[in-house]
């Protein structure tokens, strides 16, 4: 039989029987380990009134808590929400972690002016 995927879509290995979560998106019953899982970080209070704060505060520097909340999706939310794309059968074959984007990288100078 053709197999698409190594692992069938799943993290099992010989555990026989995984226990199923349910969809964050869609509430529908989808194994574990099957399941798209992501961290979502947040800080506790938005902007605004993160400077409103601040500003009413005695203390001079104090980091807001930040919220960890652990999102678990079925694969059709995952794939319509586009937390994870489709890819080639050629792509599939790629198990290297996608390049992480960061916000607060610096963007490069443009060719034939110093950065200054």
């Amino acid at each position: 039989m053709t197999v698409k995927r190594r692992n069938h879509g799943r993290n099992k290995k010989g555990r026989g029987h995984v226990k199923p979560i349910r969809c964050d998106n869609c509430f529908q019953a989808c194994p574990k380990d099957k399941a798209i899982k992501r961290f979502n970080v947040r800080n506790m209070i938005e902007a605004a009134a993160k400077r409103d704060m601040s500003e009413a505060s005695v203390y001079d520097a104090y980091d807001v808590p930040k919220v960890y909340y652990k999102q678990q999706y079925c694969v059709g939310c995952a794939i319509h929400s586009r937390t994870v794309r489709v890819r080639s059968r050629k792509d599939r074959r790629n198990r290297e972690p996608p390049s992480r984007f960061r916000r607060d990288a610096k963007k490069p100078a443009p060719a034939g002016k110093p950065s200054a």
